[in-house]
């Protein structure tokens, strides 16, 4: 008898709502507009993000500075919401908030190397642009450091055995995953920039 023990689930959903598509083309215009006029950020992506812009070292918190942005945390807040309750945390859900929000713009060839997001509970992305052949995003087996001599796994494994798992980003979809979980996204290789929103969640 094979018991699956310690999973890591990760929560991947379209956003369907009225009006979602409307919502979907001002955040992608919003997103290109804080590109252009956001000074800060630009240096900040110059030396933290290269090749690309990301508004994560300026503004960090569009929620609160962005109805659009607002109205998108609505939405996620609903789907936290059924996360929490799937994961059994011992913990209110009103007590897990969005604390962080920030925009990812990905030009050819922009990677973001393996990381974690200390000190939050629930990281995801949105997914605003995704051109064919754009970067999915990649998660660690986070028992990697406990390895040693493991033998690697055959390359047509089982999801639930692999080292590695890519997802392929879509227009719309949201992504929840536990703040521990390792991650990166590897170079674009489309000739189109690849846009996501990403976003923390804490306990206050």
């Amino acid at each position: 008898m094979i018991k699956c023990l310690f999973p890591s689930p990760i929560y991947y959903v379209p956003l369907t709502p009225k009006g979602i598509k409307k919502l979907n083309s001002e955040l992608l215009e919003e997103s290109l507009k804080f590109s252009q006029v956001d000074t800060a950020g630009v240096k900040w992506s110059k030396k933290n993000y290269c090749g690309g812009y990301s508004s994560y070292g300026s503004i960090a918190h569009l929620h609160r500075v962005s109805t659009t942005f607002e109205d998108l945390q609505k939405l996620i807040d609903m789907h936290v919401g059924k996360y929490i309750k799937y994961l059994e945390m011992d913990v209110s859900p009103k007590r897990i908030q969005m604390t962080s929000c920030w925009v990812n713009i990905m030009p050819t060839g922009t990677f973001h190397t393996m990381h974690i997001h200390p000190l939050s509970v629930i990281s995801g992305t949105y997914y605003l642009k995704t051109p064919k052949n754009c970067s999915s995003i990649k998660f660690e087996d986070p028992r990697m450091l406990a390895f040693m001599a493991s033998p690697p796994r055959k390359e047509k494994a089982r999801e639930s055995n692999r080292r590695f798992i890519e997802l392929r980003p879509q227009v719309g979809n949201l992504l929840l995953f536990e703040s521990w979980m390792r991650h990166e996204v590897p170079q674009n290789q489309s000739n189109t920039e690849r846009i996501s929103i990403s976003f923390n969640y804490d306990w206050v």
